[in-house]
């Protein structure tokens, strides 16, 4: 059966229709809106013939047909059109990413939260593996008698900064000589190098008091180096799932959010994607918890390499083209802001998965 003209703009209006009111498109609600001059019973044989070629689905409880995700893939490649954003939805963009960009992680964090604002998503971003991130120096610096901060410098300007207590009162010269111990032995070596050897035995020290400073700090040494290879996943506006009416269902809310709270599969399920925007319906999604959402990512770059991606979660009836629109212009910005043209150094704060809700 071919998938005439006719057929397409019949679906793309049941498309758009059901995306902005969530009900199902009868016949009926099609003829008055559809400028094409043919009565409501030639669109129910063409909707008939998009059932039978798989592109409609005919729930139980009513008359009317919803997009199947065949139909969805359709539009997202054929029929989708993107809007110009609108000024203001720029200038929130453009304006709040400029306040942190000195911070990246923070920044991140922040466009996740623009990006969920702006299309009343559920949002997400991952931050890069820092697997082949080589080390520039490393510094302590007293804070009172026993309590230090490690600073861990790599050579791309990276900083994690942990704060130690101490087991026994140090000097801040014995600190500055084990730091420039650290600095000696481990600079150049990559994150994942470094974690190869049994460091906490390998600084040679040759003072006693020096030794048994290094039995305090470099435990904490190595968890920092753990932490800085630590992907992190920010999430925000999940309570957003709750304007929504395939949500109005509490148990299937509570599903939801509870697939999400599962972060490490979660983050598994969206780091391999493909860079650019990528658009996955329902059981195009690797995991089968995804099977009834699309997953929308796009990727952000530092000086032109590709780092991390940010992106949206929600259901199969998503405003696709307003909600790429967003998520190009939004990564263009990071991608601007992110050249580093004046050699300025970003900031990644140390590891984990952080909620921001």
């Amino acid at each position: 059966m071919e998938l005439t003209e006719r057929k397409l703009k019949i679906l793309q209006a049941i498309i758009s229709d059901y995306v902005r009111t969530a009900e199902p498109v009868g016949s009926r609600t099609l003829s008055k809106k559809l400028d094409m001059n043919i009565s409501p019973a030639t669109i129910r044989n063409e909707m008939s013939d998009l059932e039978e070629m798989g592109y409609l689905t005919h729930p139980h409880t009513s008359a009317g047909r919803v997009p199947s995700d065949k139909a969805y893939r359709l539009y997202v490649n054929q029929l989708m059109e993107k809007p110009e954003l609108s000024l203001a939805d720029k200038e929130i963009i453009a304006n709040e990413l400029q306040a942190d960009i000195n911070e990246f992680d923070r920044t991140i964090r922040h466009a996740a939260r623009i990006l969920s604002r702006i299309t009343n998503l559920t949002s997400f971003a991952v931050t890069p593996t820092r697997n082949e991130e080589a080390l520039s120096f490393i510094n302590l610096l007293p804070v009172d008698g026993q309590t230090v901060v490690m600073m861990v410098v790599s050579e791309t300007g990276e900083i994690s900064n942990t704060a130690l207590k101490l087991k026994r009162h140090c000097t801040p010269e014995n600190l500055q000589l084990l730091a420039k111990s650290m600095t000696y032995q481990f600079r150049g070596r990559t994150i994942t190098d470094v974690l190869k050897d049994n460091i906490i035995e390998s600084l040679e020290t040759n003072v006693e008091a020096m030794s048994k400073l290094a039995e305090d700090i470099m435990p904490d040494f190595v968890k920092t180096l753990e932490d800085m290879l630590n992907v992190q996943l920010y999430m925000d506006g999940l309570t957003n799932i709750f304007d929504l009416p395939e949500y109005s269902d509490m148990e299937r809310a509570k599903n939801f959010l509870a697939m999400l709270d599962q972060k490490e599969e979660f983050l598994k399920a969206v780091q391999d994607r493909d860079e650019g925007v990528i658009v996955t319906i329902g059981d195009e999604n690797m995991d089968d918890k995804l099977s009834d959402y699309t997953v929308i990512t796009a990727t952000y770059s530092v000086d032109g390499k590709t780092v991390g991606k940010i992106g949206v979660i929600g259901p199969k009836r998503m405003k696709y083209g307003e909600v790429t629109s967003v998520m190009e212009y939004l990564t263009e910005n990071l991608n601007n802001s992110f050249k580093l043209e004046d050699g300025s150094n970003l900031k990644l704060e140390g590891g984990g998965i952080i909620d921001d809700e």
